[in-house]
């Protein structure tokens, strides 16, 4: 561009005015090759236009004035047309894939739907100067370009990545686990009972190589396995196996596939010992012990038999060694080792097993007396089981103390209340019947495990998945009440997590008529009975799914009853009800006024057509919950007053100590000029230097 300006220059007075037209072209067509690239035919034809304009304004002289109109009339021209290009071509769009993690299948289609369309309009920008056939050749070279491109990055979603908190990860855990289990069993017991493995050699080759198999997959499994980064799954391949060579698992698992057992062919088949790599894979048997003690109902259990097995998995490892040093030593040269093979008596396999798992676990454990030992390697290993051995019953006792104490922890804490409130009712002296209807109501707790304080229980949880799980357990029993019926869910939500579970024990009073309702109440089990007022006369029974006492909290104006108890309700038998407080609801629709008033209407409606209802009187009195309303205004706009007031006063003290610092400056200086003051006009002297 700024080559053809020169081109056709010549010095006249409007040249200052031209270079500055050709900049601000400059810049603007500048600025239009950055916005888009599909405008470059429109930019072509800018600058030829831009270029003859100019070449006429060099030739034909003007005025400033003249070149400084033009200027802005092409300016605007160009700018029209940036704007209609901008809307007529509009940017490509890149896939959000943190969207598409959330919304799945229908972003993905639709994002497909999207990069198909693209694929296709990229065939179709303008190619000026070219053949038809030309054209269409190289569309459709870019068509086959767009669709392999789309062909890829849909063959990169589609690829397989394992979830580690999926049940298909857990259910390979299971797998594995079976082949390490395996060589962690079996493998020293081949090593050190010879008869075992020779007998049953080919049985033993088709489980080791099996087991590799499941180890190699397992490989492929963990290079697959996602992880998470900034809360999301990242499911790229290159990635997902840099972060897996990265880690110690790699390198174990490398070595645990070595092709040791390649010594077979040298030694011969009759050395299991030569695949103990395969025993480097244990933290995949740790980690599935981990997921099954989080995923079991009973964890305790759980935790008691994986003790369990550590113990026999030692003692198991600890008989194979005796056997092995009995063996090498000698069987049979002194009263320590096992005894010599040659008695038939000894010399059965599951005799020699069985004498030295029984050797081994009296060692460890130190509860039984075995033969001393006679040599010093003898003495060595001896000293080594025992230590292990108490370290083991250490960890026994240790473990299953706390393990038996986890698991009444419950009964021991709810057998607390109960002692504590048994103390109470003696020290007061509670009547007899009064303490056993006590008493009986803890034991009904405890049988049907209603002990569980459930706010305290889910105190740890985020409140996103509090109000999950309440919404799963109570909302639908919250939707059975006919003035929530139809309301906003939001509000619904608000409820669910304010409901509170009570329990009432036979002939208990739930209200009395012309209490203050305070609460409402909904059955989740158990039978009510609407009694008259002597108590045993049954007018009505209310079952589960039941409920009463909404009309009282929500203070209708012009209710004939008020928020007052217009009957009698007396528990059956034992009942567990939710409770829901006035206060808890009008704390819930101060943040919902609409769903507010259409509760009220609901109320009405219903007073109405029981017949308790006073239009008059609600004509006639304020709402109380109005008036509480202005009451809460006028207590913050006061709150709000005196804050503003302690505001002011600060400044007013602040400026008055700025006030009360001026004059004293000021009279400092009048005192300094003499002490008397200058009169108007004229200028003060200069003070000396020592002033």
């Amino acid at each position: 561009m700024s080559k053809i300006n020169t081109q056709y220059s010549h010095p006249n007075p409007t040249r200052p005015v031209v270079r500055t037209m050709d900049k601000d072209l400059s810049h603007i067509e500048n600025g239009f090759s950055r916005t888009h690239l599909l405008g470059k035919e429109t930019s072509s034809e800018l600058q030829q236009a831009i270029a003859m304009e100019t070449r006429g304004r060099a030739e034909s002289p003007q005025s400033s004035l003249t070149g400084q109109g033009s200027a802005r009339w092409w300016r605007l021209v160009v700018s029209l047309r940036v704007w209609a290009t901008r809307h007529l071509h509009p940017q490509v769009q890149r896939p959000d894939a943190f969207l598409e993690h959330f919304h799945g299948a229908e972003l993905k289609e639709v994002s497909s739907r999207e990069s198909n369309a693209q694929c296709n309009v990229s065939g179709q920008e303008p190619d000026g100067g070219r053949s038809d056939k030309e054209k269409k050749e190289e569309k459709q070279k870019k068509e086959e370009e767009g669709k392999e491109n789309c062909i890829k990055q849909q063959e990169k979603k589609d690829t397989i990545v394992v979830d580690p908190s999926s049940n298909t990860y857990y259910r390979w855990l299971i797998v594995i686990a079976l082949p390490i289990f395996y060589n962690w069993c079996l493998l020293v017991c081949r090593a050190c009972f010879d008869e075992l493995q020779s007998e049953h050699l080919v049985l033993w080759l088709v489980l080791d190589y099996s087991a590799d198999v499941l180890y190699g997959l397992d490989m492929l499994v963990r290079a697959r396995t996602g992880f998470l980064e900034q809360g999301l799954m990242v499911k790229d391949t290159k990635r997902l196996w840099q972060y897996y060579t990265k880690t110690l698992h790699f390198k174990l698992d490398m070595l645990s596939l070595l092709p040791t057992d390649l010594a077979y062919f040298k030694l011969g088949a009759n050395y299991p010992e030569l695949r103990f790599n395969r025993l480097l894979k244990l933290t995949r048997l740790f980690e599935f012990f981990d997921r099954t003690e989080t995923r079991t109902n009973y964890p305790n259990v759980f935790r008691i038999g994986n003790l369990v097995f550590y113990i026999l998995v030692i003692i198991h490892w600890n008989a194979c060694i005796y056997f092995a040093i009995s063996k090498f030593i000698g069987f049979g040269t002194d009263s320590w080792v096992y005894p010599n093979i040659s008695n038939p008596e000894y010399g059965r396999l599951s005799r020699k097993y069985i004498y030295s798992l029984y050797w081994s676990t009296l060692t460890l454990t130190t509860i039984g007396e075995t033969p001393p030992p006679v040599k010093d390697g003898e003495y060595l290993f001896v000293v080594i089981d025992f230590l292990v051995g108490v370290l083991i019953f250490a960890t026994i006792v240790g473990n299953v103390g706390s393990m038996i104490s986890n698991m009444n922890a419950s009964r021991a804490e709810f057998q607390a209340k109960i002692d504590s409130v048994k103390q109470y009712m003696q020290y007061r002296k509670v009547t007899k019947d009064l303490e056993t209807r006590v008493i009986r109501w803890f034991d009904y707790l405890w049988a049907n495990r209603k002990t569980v304080d459930e706010k305290e229980v889910l105190r740890s949880l985020p409140d996103k998945l509090k109000v999950e799980i309440a919404v799963n357990v109570h909302l639908e029993t919250l939707k059975k009440v006919r003035i929530f019926q139809d309301c906003e869910v939001g509000l619904l939500v608000e409820l669910v997590l304010k409901l509170r579970p009570a329990v009432f024990s036979p002939g208990d009073y739930i209200c009395k008529k012309g209490d203050i309702g305070r609460e409402m109440y909904i059955i989740k089990e158990g039978k009510l009975a609407v009694v008259a007022d002597d108590g045993i006369t049954q007018l009505v029974v209310l079952s589960d799914g039941s409920y009463f006492g909404e009309i009282s909290i929500l203070n209708i104006k012009g209710s004939k009853s008020g928020n007052r108890r217009t009957a009698n309700i007396r528990s059956i038998g034992y009942s567990d009800l939710f409770c829901l407080s006035k206060a808890d609801l009008m704390e819930a629709l101060t943040e919902y006024p609409n769903a507010k008033r259409a509760l009220e209407e609901k109320g009405r409606q219903v007073l109405i057509k029981d017949n308790l209802m006073d239009e008059d009187l609600a004509k006639a009195e304020p709402d109380p919950q109005d008036l509480e309303e202005k009451v809460e205004h006028l207590e913050s706009s006061l709150d709000t007053l005196q804050t503003r007031f302690a505001r002011l006063l600060a400044e007013y003290n602040a400026t008055q100590m700025r006030v009360k610092q001026r004059l004293s400056h000021l009279e400092s200086q009048v005192k300094l000029c003499g002490g008397s003051p200058l009169p108007e006009g004229d200028p003060p002297d200069p003070e000396p230097k020592q002033q």
